[in-house]
């Protein structure tokens, strides 16, 4: 006989309560007034345009050091990037959080294990046993296949994932924003390497010039043209410039020894010719700040990563309220003897759902909401100021590369007159007409200048790779970012 409708309703009615409770507890969860506060900056509030045409502008090359045309720097960063031990610790750590990205991604998924128990007991006969079994030793054999899965009704393991997704996305950027670091500090290094060695050979130059003079005023001195007093002046000139050049010899090895450093190989710089500001080919960069190019910085999209992860943690931390619904399932056989663990008589099986719901957890869930939620207003904050920082940074590159262009043409305009100005001391002093006094006057103001010519060199180089590194250094998101971590310049557009 078929079973009546109203018997299967009598009989699926414990059932079709216990859902009914579970869904009126799961409403019951209270989650108000607990919410992220903080606010991500916009490009207006930057007070940066929104270029529409900002996408057509070129970027950073991603190696635009080779643009400087020199190819013992090119090697230098080569060799950092391939040996460096803080990039190399960024790298480990996107593959740390990469894994994690994966375990979180595992449990979306169903879960297969296998078992095999085989063991032989003594059964107790003062216990449930009834005899033959109480009492007895016998041989208990188990093989069995069990599987589970977790029905992700409320996005528990889906925003575990996304907030896992969001960190690796965010340790990809952040070891790509240590690379871009690395080689301009690499730069920067091998600039300053050649900024003292240009000035050494201004202390030479200066050393050789005073040694000439010196021999002029002995000469003068012996046809009884000069006094003592102007042989004296002019030998005080000697001890203070070879110390000059002894002081810039220290600076260049504690230079190249910092280079070392941050190729991460002690003699690296041992072995190369010293480097000349004169053979390095100037590049030009961005004038300007458009939002896309700050937008392509890797430690701005690193930031923003960090938002969306934090985004995801609030979003999970919101599904630990409601109830987790699991399959099981298991077959297999069970048997007392071995030898009849695989006949006919020992098989089992068993399938049925596991629903787990809080109901009094004393405020856990609700302070590990406000907690996920501080920590979103702690990165979006942190966004904004690392926006602010780059925004700060590339403006200040930008000046200075255009005001250092400028000093420069006046510099040369002054360092061509002071060298007219000495040229013409010298030539009064040798013909009698002029005294000693207008030759150290003269020449003081050439060595200023030459120094000078050799520090807005080095600044200019120096400018370049800063802008490079304030406009991204070429960085790029990677074809493999997911699409719950949107580029950094979404937020700036």
């Amino acid at each position: 006989m078929t079973e009546s409708l109203a018997a299967r309703a009598v009989r699926r009615t414990p059932v079709v309560a216990a859902v009914l409770l579970v869904a009126a507890l799961a409403g019951c969860a209270d989650m108000a007034g607990i919410g992220s506060e903080a606010r991500l900056r916009d490009a207006a509030s930057l007070g940066i345009a929104a270029d529409r045409s900002a996408a057509a502008v070129p970027g950073v090359e991603r190696q635009w050091w080779l643009a400087f045309g020199d190819a013992q720097l090119n090697a230098l960063i080569d060799q950092a990037v391939a040996g460096n031990p803080n990039l190399q610790v960024a790298r480990a750590r996107l593959a740390r959080a990469q894994a994690s990205a994966d375990i979180a991604g595992a449990a979306l998924k169903p879960k297969v294990n296998g078992e095999l128990d085989l063991n032989r007991q003594k059964f107790n006969s003062n216990y449930i046993y009834p005899e033959p079994l109480g009492g007895s030793t016998q041989n208990i054999g188990l093989l069995q296949l069990g599987a589970s899965w977790e029905l992700d009704f409320f996005g528990k393991n889906r925003t575990a994932l996304e907030a896992a997704i969001g960190s690796a996305n965010a340790a990809a950027a952040d070891a790509d924003a240590a690379r871009v670091l690395l080689a301009s500090n690499v730069a920067r290094s091998y600039f300053q390497w050649a900024r003292l060695n240009e000035q050494l050979g201004v202390a030479r130059r200066t050393l050789a010039q005073r040694e000439e003079t010196l021999k002029l005023v002995r000469d003068r001195v012996s046809a009884g043209l000069d006094t003592r007093l102007e042989l004296r002046q002019s030998e005080g000139g000697l001890p203070e410039a070879r110390q000059q050049i002894e002081a810039l010899g220290e600076q260049i090895a504690l230079q190249q020894h910092a280079l070392d450093a941050l190729v991460g190989r002690p003699d690296a710089s041992t072995s190369l010719k010293p480097p000349m500001l004169e053979a390095v080919k100037p590049i030009a960069l961005q004038a300007s700040i458009p939002a896309d190019l700050l937008g392509r910085r890797a430690d701005i999209a690193a930031a923003r990563w960090r938002v969306e992860a934090a985004t995801s943690d609030v979003a999970n931390a919101r599904t630990q309220f409601y109830p987790n619904v699991n399959l099981t399932a298991f077959v297999g056989f069970q048997s007392l003897g071995f030898g009849k663990l695989l006949k006919s008589g020992s098989e089992q099986w068993g399938v049925g759902p596991a629903i787990h719901l809080p109901i009094f957890e004393g405020g856990q869930l609700r302070a590990n909401l406000r907690g996920k939620a501080a920590d979103l207003d702690a990165a979006i904050e942190s966004y904004n100021a690392t926006v602010l920082d780059a925004v700060h940074d590339a403006a200040d590159q930008v000046s200075s590369a255009q005001s250092i262009t400028r000093q420069q043409a006046e510099q040369r305009a002054a360092q061509a007159a002071a060298e007219g100005a000495y040229d013409i001391a010298v030539q009064r002093y040798r013909a009698g007409l002029g005294n000693y006094l207008n030759v150290l006057t003269a020449e003081t103001a050439v060595l200023a200048q030459r120094r000078l010519a050799v520090d807005l060199a080095a600044r200019a180089l120096d400018t370049q790779v800063g802008l490079a590194r304030a406009l991204g250094g070429g960085w790029q998101p990677p074809a493999t970012a997911t699409a719950t971590a949107p580029a950094s310049s979404a937020a700036l557009n």
